[in-house]
């Protein structure tokens, strides 16, 4: 089911930065984990970082750590994703996927969420 929206995907150059978000129109996140994936042709889908869904913790994989920051505003039932210092083979689709409602945690493994979003590709290129 595709109940979530990603945007702000689009081209930056190598060192750039993006943000991206991930609206749920039809969907409460409050009681929801989050997390971000991204994946390239040919490639499986990689989990890059998780909220809980009170933000009150939050995961990365180690390629993003320190350069990503996950975040939400659940007044505006939104999670965004800020990328900084973006390498060019970080160029992907990049989705968005939540788990509800699940309160204690957070995960980065595909198979344990209930909600996508179709995705929004980044490219990274000078």
């Amino acid at each position: 089911q595709f109940a979530l929206v990603e945007s702000g995907g689009g081209l930056v150059q190598p060192g750039g930065s993006l943000r991206l978000s991930c609206e749920a129109p039809g969907l409460t996140l409050k009681q929801a984990a989050v997390s971000w994936f991204r994946q390239v042709p040919g490639k499986e889908r990689e989990g890059i970082s998780c909220i809980t869904s009170s933000g009150g913790i939050t995961k990365y994989v180690d390629s993003v750590k320190g350069r990503f920051t996950i975040s939400r505003d659940n007044a505006k039932n939104t999670v965004y994703l800020q990328m900084n210092s973006l390498k060019p083979e970080e160029t992907a689709i990049y989705y968005c996927a939540a788990k509800t409602p699940y309160l204690s945690d957070c995960e980065l493994e595909a198979s344990g969420m209930d909600y996508w979003g179709k995705g929004t590709l980044v490219t990274v290129s000078s």
